[in-house]
């Protein structure tokens, strides 16, 4: 499974039909200068683990400035 870049939402819906075990983690920016869509979570990382288990890391996606 090829899960970076797509949505975090449909990612684990497919899981859920796999039924596979999962664990997310969740990253954010350093600084709270960029405003995030905590909503809206993309797969920046994936790792399967021993126990054919995945793990994930998500990131929220960056929020549109209006200027």
């Amino acid at each position: 499974m090829n899960a970076v870049g797509r949505r975090f939402e449909v990612v684990k819906n497919e899981l859920i039909v796999a039924k596979c075990q999962y664990t997310v983690e969740n990253t954010l920016p350093t600084r709270d200068f960029f405003k995030v869509d905590e909503d809206n979570l993309y797969v920046v990382r994936q790792k399967e683990l021993e126990d054919g288990s995945w793990q994930f890391i998500v990131a929220a996606k960056m929020r549109k400035e209006v200027s």
